[in-house]
């Protein structure tokens, strides 16, 4: 299927307004981050997490009021889909913890009968070692990915598709950071989450490299075209796929999204954010770096 096929529009152009917006978008998910902060799960800080299970959906405020008693610390607690959350870094021994728990709800709502459903626990040196593990994971990708544009590309490609990588990744880090109190479904940074991250990287540098490989087979065939309208025709040719391939992607993840339930929302959330970004970021990000490095340090 082929549309926009004879689509002209002057993408090189528009790099300073793009870089304007992108900027924008950058410094605030920065903000957010430094101010506001990340929602981060039992994978990265150690504790316990319990789904509470009862016969209808109880209040959040008034559970982590009273479990704080109990408890002598101010417990997490989110409402889970119709059944509740409770996340708490209480030492001791799992069993009492859940006795205390399951106790002084039974105390409290004892029509409702409450169980635990689900529980986790994760010590805080586990909680250590996958938090290094993550970070590594994400720089480590990166630096791959830099090589191999190096090697397939050169050395302005490199930094374009990194630049433009490193820009989604930390616009929807930002945006977690945000709205993680806000939005009805958990944006907690797991194990999950860093997946759907690595998954950003790969989908965001795929539709990077569809680009580029353009761009230079445009650079060898048009030699004596200013580089702009070269990047500008690539662009606008491989524009058919880019819409048909993120068009489709995002249709699936939205599907995830609104019936994958409540453990799912979190990750296509961050998926559907990063293939809008990711896309964007291959057109007005990556490609306008490499044009500007083209400018100042021009081919010999």
């Amino acid at each position: 299927m082929r549309i926009f096929e004879d689509l002209n529009v002057k993408f090189v152009e528009k790099r300073k307004v793009a870089a304007i917006f992108s900027l924008t978008l950058f410094i605030g998910a920065l903000v957010s981050l430094v101010t506001v902060g990340l929602e981060v799960g039992i994978d990265f800080k150690g504790g316990r997490e319990y789904v509470i299970e009862t016969t209808e959906r109880l209040d959040a405020s008034t559970v982590r009021d009273q479990l704080t008693t109990v408890l002598e610390s101010t417990p997490e607690v989110k409402t889970y889909g119709e059944e509740l959350l409770i996340r708490t870094t209480e030492a001791g021994d799992d069993d009492v913890v859940k006795s205390l728990i399951v106790s002084e709800l039974e105390r409290n709502y004892a029509a409702l009968s409450p169980t635990i459903g689900k529980s986790d626990t994760v010590s805080p040196r586990f909680a250590r070692d996958l938090k290094r593990g993550a970070l590594y994971s994400v720089i480590g990708s990166l630096l791959v990915i830099f090589v191999y544009i190096l090697i397939r590309f050169e050395w302005r490609y490199g930094i374009g598709a990194v630049v433009a990588l490193f820009h989604d990744v930390t616009i929807v880090l930002g945006l977690f950071a945000l709205l993680h109190f806000v939005v009805p479904f958990s944006l907690q940074i797991d194990q999950a989450i860093i997946a759907a991250f690595l998954t950003i990287v790969g989908y965001s540098l795929n539709d990077t490299v569809v680009i580029f490989d353009r761009i230079r087979e445009y650079s060898t065939i048009f030699k004596t075209q200013p580089f702009d309208e070269t990047v500008d025709r690539s662009i606008n040719r491989t524009m058919s796929r880019t819409i048909v391939t993120s068009g489709t992607t995002l249709l699936v993840v939205t599907v995830l999204f609104i019936f994958g339930g409540e453990v799912l929302k979190g990750f296509a959330f961050a998926l559907i954010v990063g293939i809008l970004i990711g896309t964007y970021s291959s057109i007005f990000v990556a490609s306008p770096i490499v044009v500007e490095l083209r400018r100042r340090f021009p081919i010999r």
